[in-house]
């Protein structure tokens, strides 16, 4: 399991890193992305301290991603934060997208697909053609999610994306504990998106670009 996405203490997770990422490696994970929630007010605070947990690749069979999830942020301002958080070491960026299941500002998911700074769009909603193709044209993961809620739309983002050819993940946003999933759990949120087994196995592959050699 390679997880892109996943919260904690330094925003609204329950845990903090050292345990997040022991539990990680009991489900079995190679790599994990402690990717909390920033605006303006807290990303150097978040970067900071989340940068402090690669220590534990020196103890456990696993590597730690820092980066970011950058949420509810107006448009106009996503690139200026997508690019500070790279200056201040982030590894990985994600941006919160258009789930129908928060008031996302429209016009989200078109300003993070233009940006080759993001990594990953989460949850997108209800992404359309256009927005997957940029996507795809500027190498941004679009985000098939086990997250109850922002999970709703999983099927119209595997259709979108895959008919548009861009990068499908999956990841699980975690909160808590009981979030974390195996490998083989992923396949199932992949297939229940509605994609065979084997485009399932592929996209879970996909992740597999965000280990370090």
């Amino acid at each position: 399991m390679i997880d892109m996405h996943t919260h904690s203490i330094f925003s609204d997770g329950e845990l903090i890193p050292s345990e997040l990422v022991r539990r990680a490696v009991v489900k079995g994970y190679k790599a994990i992305g402690i990717t909390d929630h920033v605006d303006f007010s807290n990303v150097e605070h978040v970067l900071e301290n989340v940068k402090k947990a690669k220590y534990l690749e020196d103890e456990l069979d696993i590597q730690v991603v820092v980066g970011v999830e950058i949420t509810h942020v107006p448009p106009r301002k996503i690139a200026p934060l997508a690019r500070k958080a790279r200056e201040l070491g982030a590894e990985i960026v994600v941006v919160h997208g258009e789930t129908i299941n928060e008031p996302v500002m429209p016009g989200t998911n078109a300003a993070s697909v233009e940006l080759e700074d993001i990594d990953i769009l989460a949850h997108p909603g209800f992404i359309t053609p256009e927005e997957a193709e940029t996507a795809r044209d500027n190498d941004v993961c679009l985000e098939i999610t086990a997250r109850n809620g922002h999970n709703r739309t999983n099927g119209h983002v595997a259709r979108i994306g895959l008919e548009a050819g861009a990068t499908l993940v999956v990841d699980t946003d975690a909160h808590s504990p009981d979030n974390l999933i195996t490998r083989d759990f992923a396949k199932m949120v992949a297939m229940g998106a509605g994609l065979t087994e084997r485009q399932a196995n592929d996209v879970l592959d996909n992740s597999l670009r965000f280990l370090k050699s």
